[in-house]
């Protein structure tokens, strides 16, 4: 059933194939894991290593210990949280794919902020504008403010899951924001591009125009690709 595992390879493979195993249905039966030795065993690995993995597996919600019983599969462990490996993601072609995928996004999200926005939500998106501009006279490359600003836009829409998907992604797109606004050839060209779209952005959420703005949006973040790509032609 499990392949034998390097010793180099420690717990993170263990753990990897066996939440595979997992995947496929190996434990339903009884939703119980194999015992420490069994496993230990089956991986060619020592025991210390199948705990540790089993811990990571324990920690992610996908098993849980049960006194006197074993190891379970736990209620909701097949529920994976998104996961997207760091340093695969800053990569140069991977921040490209995230961006594609933001603009989906952020163009619904523009849409939604559109339809659904008070005049307090305005007045939010607003001051987070200005922090932008704020931010880069001081001197900064205000790249922390342009998420913050992009946020205060998904929260307008109410949807908790619109803000919790741009928190998530702009963990990995905050290294390649910094990228176009630290070439200094650059750099006061691509502010003016940005200013201009987020002004087009916040305009059409004013207004309560959901074409304009999920347009405005969608150009911004195609336009942000472009740029990426630009500065790392450089």
């Amino acid at each position: 059933m499990f392949e034998k595992t390097p010793a180099r390879a420690m717990s993170d493979t263990v753990a990897q194939q066996l939440l595979e195993q997992i995947e496929r249905g190996s434990f339903t039966d009884t939703g119980k894991l194999p015992t420490e030795s069994h496993l230990a065993e089956a991986f060619g690995v020592s025991r210390t290593v199948i705990r540790e993995a089993v811990s990571r597996l324990r920690n992610e919600g996908v098993v849980e210990s049960r006194q006197g019983s074993g190891v379970f599969i736990a209620q909701h462990g097949l529920i994976r949280p998104l996961r997207i490996d760091y340093e695969e993601a800053v990569g140069a072609g991977s921040i490209l794919h995230l961006l594609a995928m933001r603009r989906a996004i952020e163009a619904e999200v523009a849409a939604e902020a559109a339809r659904l926005r008070s005049p307090d939500d305005v007045a939010m998106i607003e001051a987070a504008l200005s922090n932008i501009e704020t931010a880069v006279a001081a001197g900064r490359d205000g790249v922390a403010e342009d998420l913050a600003f992009h946020r205060a836009i998904a929260a307008s829409t109410g949807n908790p899951y619109f803000l919790k998907t741009l928190r998530f992604l702009g963990q990995y797109l905050e290294a390649g924001m910094a990228v176009t606004r630290s070439n200094e050839a650059l750099s006061d060209d691509f502010s003016r591009q940005v200013r201009e779209e987020h002004r087009a952005i916040v305009d059409a959420i004013r207004e309560g125009d959901v074409m304009a703005a999920s347009t405005a949006a969608r150009a911004h973040m195609i336009n942000a690709a472009r740029r990426l790509k630009i500065a790392g032609q450089q």
